[in-house]
């Protein structure tokens, strides 16, 4: 029988398992990446319409306390998170980069904070921004990807490392009840990973932050590997209270750019898959980079991240991920069913009130799939991956169902919300 009601309401029932994380529940973990603070309205209403709950953002040390040792200027942040929450939309503030009065430039750059009186201001300022925003849930992030440039003038673990901890102790000490993640690594680097964490830093943490960005020939579906070889490291490092330790993937994208990059149909399936391959993996929110291209040029690849365009034309990304918002809305994947293929993807989900629904794709070229299934009056409805309607077929006590690369959902309760 494909249903098991009451495990189902059972895995429903789970919370969440940390503080301030989202549960497993679509679209609690949907969020996407941004680079503005105040005067963004629109940007943020079309944000909320498309059932985002997340934005992330850099949260950085050298705009707050710019011009004087002590001194912070709160109020771009007051201001976004203000809008935020207007609109019923979660931050996850990134804990960044440097602050030119305590590191002195060298060149052309402002080296990371490594020396013990940048590191110790850096985590009293992290540690202000804690106790300033408590109990408006926000999710703190310490830095970003210093694995790669972000970090100067050359990425060095046991700097970050420093930092982090530092960081970390003086958020608790502060706001003990602060959500905090790292490492926010670019990609999913192993040694890198593996000394942040021999360090005892996941005694801080509330989840492990990664960015599992990877060539454009792979899919969503290939950091499954990823998660299960860090999760062994978590389980290696972490104390005993922390072995479940949840990941986090704060930052992953596909562009669009012409040569090079992916297509518009493609991003759009990338995007859903993403979130929905995420949640399969245990993996309670997902950010993507990014909310809006960042420019016009469409042969450039940081600037076609986006899911509009960068006057906040609808791209075909934006119609799935509001469509996967709204169609899975209150919904928990139960399960992956095994339909004989392995690059098919077919997911049974369940919401509270017992209803059910299936969401399917394929890695591989567009094809009919059989599927098992006990459908109320006899009757399934469905609806593809950009909105529009359609009947799946019934073959007996089968449900025929094209899969494409973009997922698309099906009712199996006689109604359609």
């Amino acid at each position: 029988m494909l249903l098991r009601r009451a495990w189902l309401l059972l895995l429903l029932s789970v919370p969440a398992r940390a503080a301030e994380l989202p549960p497993t529940v679509l679209p609690a973990g949907v969020g996407v990446n941004i680079h503005f603070t105040a005067g963004h309205g629109r940007d943020l209403d079309l944000i909320a319409a498309a059932g985002v709950k997340f934005i992330r953002m850099d949260f950085e040390w050298g705009v707050i306390e710019e011009t004087r040792k002590g001194v912070y200027n709160w109020s771009q942040y007051d201001a976004l998170t203000a809008d935020l929450e207007k609109r019923g939309l979660r931050a996850i503030y990134i804990l960044d980069y440097s602050n030119p009065l305590y590191e002195p430039q060298q060149g052309d750059q402002t080296p990371s904070p490594q020396h013990a009186t940048s590191i110790a201001a850096f985590a009293r300022w992290a540690a202000a921004a804690a106790r300033r925003y408590r109990n408006r849930h926000i999710i703190w992030e310490i830095y970003n990807e210093p694995n790669i440039s972000f970090w100067k003038p050359k990425p060095d673990v046991r700097q970050y490392t420093r930092l982090a901890l530092a960081t970390a102790r003086a958020v608790r000490a502060a706001e003990p009840k602060a959500t905090l993640i790292a490492p926010a690594t670019s990609g999913v680097p192993i040694p890198y990973l593996e000394k942040f964490f021999a360090s005892g830093v996941l005694a801080y943490l509330d989840a492990v932050s990664l960015h599992p960005y990877r060539s454009y020939d792979q899919p969503p579906e290939a950091a499954a590997r990823d998660y299960r070889n860090v999760r062994r490291l978590i389980r290696r490092y972490a104390p005993a209270s922390k072995k479940n330790l949840p990941i986090i993937s704060s930052e992953w994208g596909y562009a669009s750019q012409t040569g090079g990059g992916v297509s518009l149909d493609t991003q759009a399936a990338f995007l859903v898959r993403m979130q929905l391959v995420n949640l399969l993996q245990h993996v309670p929110l997902s950010i993507w980079y990014d909310w809006k291209n960042d420019g016009t040029n469409r042969a450039e690849g940081e600037q076609n991240f986006g899911t509009v365009t960068n006057d906040l034309q609808p791209k075909p990304a934006y119609v799935a991920l509001k469509t996967v918002t709204h169609e899975l809305d209150g919904y928990q994947i139960a399960r992956r069913l095994d339909v004989g293929n392995k690059q098919d993807y077919v997911l049974l989900l369940a919401d509270k009130k017992g209803q059910h629904k299936l969401t399917a794709w394929t890695l591989g070229k567009p094809h009919d799939v059989r599927i098992e299934a006990t459908v109320a009056n006899g009757e399934a409805t469905g609806v593809l991956g950009d909105g529009q309607a359609f009947r799946p077929r019934r073959l007996g006590d089968k449900l025929v169902l094209e899969v494409t690369a973009l997922p698309r959902y099906v009712s199996l309760d006689g109604t359609h919300p």
